[in-house]
């Protein structure tokens, strides 16, 4: 018999046992501490996957547990794509993070332009074979802007303020919303991951899948994170940070996230035209207000903050310290020659 299991975030546990006879799949047991209402459903959910080929995919999966599933059933904590995962993986085609090895990256302070174009170089190495699945830790040399792939630049940002104060505006690859960043004043990681992580899965889904070892950090630090579809990491005082996802052509996905640790709000309102609206809707009247999450919520250091997210991470998924090799670094330059850094990019939204 082969086994295989999938925690849904914030859901339940679901375990698959099966084997495999004639490339189809036969005596398909599931199990798991969800609920599901009538008891009997378990038999449907069992029946519809007896028989299906051995290559199914997690679509054609769910789509036969839906379709095996008596009316009115009701799945709790979990869901057809949660069983057909479990299944993949029993069939050993759904990786799991400990079936990569992970490096570990925390550079020295670099400038916008040079995160953004290492995005885009680091995901492209993951995504052609040449570099090991990576977890990437920013630290900022200059304030900045850093504003979503399709946003409106006269929109987002108040140009002659970001200069007078010099602040960079910069543009990234991935959508979402805009940021402001100050050196020590945020905590931003990039994931750079091979697509078979979250094979099957929709983007919800790998949103939540991929910052669920975040959340553990927080959750040790006293902090009730959750997170909030389909791209926030939040909790009960509000919005910690945002994500925003690439997936690259060759199998890879740059998945990356910041969070508030200590901002000037004041200064964000100077800089950013959306965030006076979204800082005045939220009720923020006073200038001098700071947007300090995690530093108020924990009490902590930034780099302690950091470590505990690095200590999580090894030990649910593993990972060795690596570096940035300097061909890397070379192409992140010429990326910054031919695109971070032109008017052309940043400015192809007005």
């Amino acid at each position: 018999m082969q086994h295989g299991e999938y925690k849904v975030h914030g859901g339940k546990f679901v375990t698959v046992d099966l084997d495999v006879q004639n490339e189809r799949l036969h005596s398909v047991q599931v199990a798991g501490d969800f609920f599901l209402e009538p008891a009997e459903a378990l038999q449907d959910i069992c029946a519809a996957l007896e028989g299906l080929p051995a290559t199914a995919s997690v679509a054609d999966i769910s789509t036969a547990i839906q379709q095996g599933l008596r009316p009115g059933a009701a799945l709790i904590g979990f869901s057809p794509e949660a069983v057909a995962i479990a299944v993949r993986r029993a069939l050993g085609v759904q990786k799991t993070w400990r079936d990569f090895e992970w490096q570990i990256i925390e550079a020295p302070p670099l400038a916008p332009a040079m995160h953004l174009a290492l995005d885009e170089v680091l995901g492209q190495e993951v995504a052609a074979g040449r570099r090991a699945p990576t977890l990437r830790f920013w630290e900022w040399s200059t304030p900045a802007i850093i504003i979503g792939c399709f946003q409106s630049l006269m929109n987002e940002v108040d140009s002659e303020a970001a200069a007078q104060l010099g602040v960079e505006v910069v543009r990234r690859i991935t959508g979402g919303g805009a940021m402001f960043v100050e050196p020590g004043s945020a905590v931003t990681y990039s994931l750079y991951a091979p697509a078979e992580l979250v094979q099957g899965m929709d983007f919800a889904e790998s949103y939540a899948f991929l910052d669920d070892w975040v959340l553990k950090a927080l959750n040790s630090l006293g902090i009730a994170a959750f997170y909030k579809p389909l791209n926030d990491i939040t909790s009960a005082q509000g919005k910690i940070g945002g994500a925003a996802q690439k997936r690259f052509a060759g199998g890879a996905v740059l998945h990356h996230v910041t969070m508030a640790y200590d901002m000037d709000a004041s200064k964000m309102l100077q800089v950013l035209r959306i965030g006076r609206e979204k800082l005045s809707d939220k009720g923020t009247t006073s200038a001098a207000k700071r947007v300090d999450p995690l530093r108020s919520q924990t009490g902590l250091p930034r780099e302690a903050v950091i470590a505990r997210m690095k200590e999580t991470f090894t030990t649910l998924h593993g990972g060795t310290p690596g570096t940035i090799t300097p061909e890397e670094f070379a192409a992140a330059e010429q990326r910054i020659a031919d695109k971070f850094s032109t008017a052309q990019w940043l400015r192809h939204v007005p």
